[in-house]
C-alpha cells in the first residue's frame, strides 16, 4: 500500500478563524463536493503565507458560502485573508496508485465556477 494524493483545494483564501471551537477546519460544502472530500476527513493544510503546515479534519460548512475556517488551535497557525492549500491523501495498492487521478481544484474566490 502508498498513501497519495487523493484532493486539494490548490489556493483558497481563510476566511475566518475561531479560536474558542473543539477544532478542524470548516468549508463550504460546494468545495467539498468538488473536491470529492468529506466531513470528518483528515486534511494537511499549508500556508503559503507563513509556511506553516499541520493536520485537522474537516467539518462541513454553509453551501455556496465560500467559507473556509479554521477552528481551535488551528485558528493560530492562520490569519484571515491567508492563501492555503487542503490536500488529502489515499491508501491504495502500488499498481492501483500508478493509474489513480486525484481531484484537483483551482476555486475562484473561494467558488466554484460553473
Amino acid at each position: 500500500m502508498i498513501q497519495v494524493l487523493k484532493s486539494k483545494l490548490h489556493r483558497v483564501k481563510v476566511t475566518d478563524a475561531n479560536l474558542n471551537y473543539i477544532g478542524s477546519i470548516t468549508i463550504d460544502e460546494d468545495l467539498l463536493d468538488a473536491a470529492n472530500m468529506i466531513a470528518g476527513e483528515k486534511v494537511q493544510i499549508v500556508d503559503n503565507n507563513n509556511g506553516e503546515r499541520f493536520e485537522t479534519y474537516i467539518i462541513a460548512g454553509e453551501r455556496g458560502s465560500g467559507c473556509i475556517c479554521l477552528n481551535g488551535a488551528a485558528a493560530r497557525k492562520v490569519q484571515i485573508g491567508d492563501t492555503i492549500i487542503i490536500i488529502s491523501y489515499a491508501l491504495m495498492d502500488f499498481e492501483e496508485a500508478k493509474t489513480f487521478t486525484p481531484w484537483v481544484v483551482f476555486p475562484k474566490d473561494n467558488k466554484i465556477e460553473r
